[in-house]
């Protein structure tokens, strides 16, 4: 839930996001949808559901959005409106809610479609939907990388996720499409291109011969020569495959960075959680994958207070931290999902599940100065190459943000850099 963007257009027609990459990738759609369709005086809504907090930062959002714009229509869209549209249709603010499949239609932003009924719910059975949106290349995100969707949609049902019924089953891009894509964002100038999804690992499951994530990042490397930073964003532990594994090893166009799906650390409560992998897996996966690629950092999602975790279970999550070096943590405070199988499990006190996430935060933090302190000596001398954000932040390949000193380059250039030092949020640099 760490994306909150805005996106404003010539005609008054605003974009607010909320959620993750793909909601944001979203987000540039349906914005350049307004814009081609004339509509004019409307603030659309990007919703999250993913926890309990980002539905309440939602409604919130909602509540702003209609103060600070009274003479403008409201149209809420996303994942919090694909699973309970009347509870956004009963709102005052709310002049119509719009599904996850209808968000992507270029037709749903004409103001007659849009405003010329009566009714306020624009949504149909989102797992119904077999076939991915046709996609199109944006390279708006952040500024300085591009996003390409590859994927929508889960077919795993985690007992704590909500997601699948906001999203729909698992869909992918065809790999056609998202080499021709990255090729297109790769021509306007974009050096780093991100693949996203809500579950990047399924991709090619519902597609002929079943074909695996790695032979899509290999033919994009392979037809794309020209592009210097491939990057996957949040992936499955339990689906990485031989090929993809190789390519993380060899190939040093694809960064040398993965955010873990792992949410937990003790394989009693993945089991609950019916995840599907154990905490060796999950250990034995960084292990591996460090001896092949020494400069690797890790990320991973972390729940602390999932129902019936004891202190000894959550220190099992602790000690992940440790084992397997993990550098950049999500930690999601537990909170029940209603109609989730985790919400008929014995939960665990609020206070305790505060403490725990608290604690789990202090480990992470202690993990980035860990991985910090060990760029900063395995780097001594050398230079590396740092795709400049904005500011004076700029990130290199395995993931971490380095501040640099004042300068004028365009986010998005790729500039070689010295580290000379880091803070508590940041690797320090100067350019080489």
């Amino acid at each position: 839930m760490a994306h909150h963007s805005n996106i404003q257009n010539k005609k008054g027609t605003k974009t607010i996001t909320l959620g993750c990459r793909l909601n944001a990738y979203e987000s540039e759609i349906m914005a350049s949808h307004a814009q081609a369709a004339g509509l004019t005086d409307t603030v659309i809504i990007n919703t999250c559901a993913v926890t309990n907090e980002a539905v309440r930062q939602g409604r919130q959002t909602i509540r702003r959005a209609k103060r600070d714009n009274p003479n403008a229509k409201i149209v809420v869209t996303g994942c919090a409106a694909q699973i309970e549209p009347e509870s956004y249709a009963g709102m005052d603010e709310v002049d119509r809610v719009l599904g996850n499949t209808e968000k992507m239609n270029a037709s749903s932003f004409v103001p007659k479609t849009l405003f010329g009924g009566s009714i306020k719910i624009i949504s149909s059975d989102i797992m119904a939907v077999r076939k991915p949106a046709p996609n199109r290349a944006t390279g708006l995100i952040e500024r300085a990388r591009a996003i390409v969707q590859v994927q929508n949609g889960c077919d795993h049902r985690c007992t704590f996720c909500i997601i699948p019924f906001g999203r729909g089953n698992s869909r992918s891009v065809p790999a056609q499409d998202v080499v021709r894509q990255v090729q297109t964002l790769t021509e306007q100038g974009f050096n780093e291109i991100v693949l996203t999804g809500v579950d990047i690992s399924s991709w090619g499951d519902d597609q002929t011969g079943q074909p695996e994530l790695g032979s899509l990042v290999a033919r994009i490397l392979k037809m794309v020569p020209d592009l210097p930073r491939l990057r996957l964003s949040s992936i499955d532990s339990a689906e990485i495959d031989d090929e993809l594994f190789d390519l993380l090893a060899h190939e040093p166009r694809l960064t040398p960075y993965l955010h873990l799906s792992l949410q937990h650390g003790d394989n009693m409560i993945l089991k609950r959680m019916k995840r599907r992998h154990t905490r060796e897996d999950a250990i034995s996966l960084c292990q591996r994958l460090r001896k092949v690629r020494p400069d690797i950092s890790f990320g991973a999602d972390i729940i602390a207070g999932f129902p019936t975790e004891t202190e000894a279970m959550f220190e099992n999550s602790l000690d992940l931290v440790k084992e397997c070096g993990l550098a950049w943590l999500h930690v999601f405070p537990f909170s029940a999902r209603k109609t989730t199988p985790a919400a008929r499990m014995p939960q665990v006190n609020g206070t305790v599940i505060k403490v725990r996430a608290a604690r789990l935060r202090a480990a992470g933090a202690e993990g980035r100065e860990r991985h910090f302190k060990s760029r900063l000596s395995a780097q001594a001398g050398q230079y590396d190459l740092a795709l400049i954000e904005k500011g004076q932040i700029s990130r290199l390949a395995d993931f971490s943000p380095i501040k640099l000193p004042t300068h004028n380059y365009t986010p998005g250039t790729l500039r070689p850099v010295r580290i000379t030092g880091y803070d508590e949020v940041s690797l320090r640099g100067e350019f080489a």
